[in-house]
């Protein structure tokens, strides 16, 4: 009997209509257009108007990624989402998506790694696929990030916006899919991006909530230091592993938090800018919806070709960070 490999056969994104700009911002926040873009590169961000949720933002991903497969939620084995920004503690996003969708007893369930949550998702949907355990899975990232920045101070409440994306993995005899992989965690840096629910003592020691739940808090300085660190060598040990150089690579989609991390990594790894696919300037950081909103934006537009192996890398909360190397389809 032959390998199993995972070819992407669907995708699908979903951003809110409501675009917000610096400029809507800069008030509020006591800052400028020219003040973000210099330290971010982000120039809007789309926000979830009222009564949008993120269970909906998923649903309408994950509907689209179904549709472009062309195959209906009847068909799937197991359903994985991944959100740092659910709508209840309980019942799990992944069960609201699952019944949403009318994938009636359609296993599911929520990861949450924060923005790698989507790398740490597609990871462990192929490890399903590879086993011949499951035949048909579909992977959501959905973020709600807008209802965290509330309480934020300026240095990250700039920085993010609410998007979801997904993809449909099925397993296939034709060889494709996961190269190789990379996950890693350090949770002795977890302190340095908080979003807290104001009702713990031990929170309180890590960052004063003063009662109020949802507090964000990041120390953007040690984040950066971390991202930059992390993003060239997370990258080259899943080349080793998958036993391939930056050659065999279409293009590299990086997680969206801030475009001077993007750049800072391309010079460490001497690859030119070109190479990495960036949308941080219309979308802002959405958190694990960044990566597949990113390949999905760029397949839609033909900029990434259903066959082309990309180099996914993201980092975040926890703090965690992980890469992965995918064919999407066979060649």
């Amino acid at each position: 009997m032959g390998k199993t490999y995972g070819k992407i056969i669907g995708w699908g994104a979903y951003t809110p209509d409501n675009i917000v700009t610096n400029h809507d911002m800069a008030e509020e926040y006591n800052t400028s257009h020219d003040w973000i873009v210099q330290r971010t590169g982000i120039a809007e961000r789309r926000f979830a108007r009222p009564g949008e949720t993120t269970r909906q933002m998923a649903v309408s991903a994950g509907q689209k990624a179904l549709d472009t497969a062309g195959i209906s939620a009847a068909d799937l084995d197991l359903i994985i989402v991944t959100t740092t920004s659910p709508d209840f503690m309980a019942p799990a996003l992944s069960s609201q998506v699952q019944a949403s969708l009318g994938a009636n007893d359609v296993p599911a369930f929520q990861l949450m790694t924060g923005c790698s949550g989507f790398v740490y998702s597609l990871a462990t949907a192929y490890q399903f696929i590879e086993s011949g355990a499951y035949g048909t899975i579909l992977v959501i990232a959905a973020e709600f990030m807008s209802r965290y920045i509330g309480s934020a101070d300026r240095s990250a409440a700039i920085l993010f916006g609410d998007a979801a994306g997904a993809v449909v993995i099925q397993a296939t005899d034709e060889p494709c899919g996961l190269k190789g992989f990379e996950l890693g965690s350090d949770g002795s840096q977890g302190h340095n991006l908080v979003i807290s629910m104001g009702e713990s003592h031990e929170i309180d020691e890590v960052w004063p909530t003063n009662g109020h739940k949802y507090q964000t808090h990041m120390n953007g300085r040690e984040v950066f230091k971390f991202a930059t660190r992390v993003v060239g060598r997370s990258c080259y040990k899943t080349l080793m592993k998958a036993g391939m150089t930056l050659d065999d690579i279409d293009w590299i989609l990086p997680h969206q938090a801030n475009l001077r991390i993007i750049q800072s990594a391309s010079r460490e790894m001497g690859i030119p800018l070109e190479k990495f696919l960036i949308n941080i300037e219309r979308y802002a950081n959405t958190s694990a919806a960044s990566v597949p909103l990113l390949m999905v934006e760029n397949l839609e537009n033909g900029t990434i070709k259903p066959s082309d192996t990309v180099l996914m890398v993201a980092f975040g909360a926890g703090l965690t960070w992980g890469s992965a190397i995918v064919q999407l389809q066979p060649s």
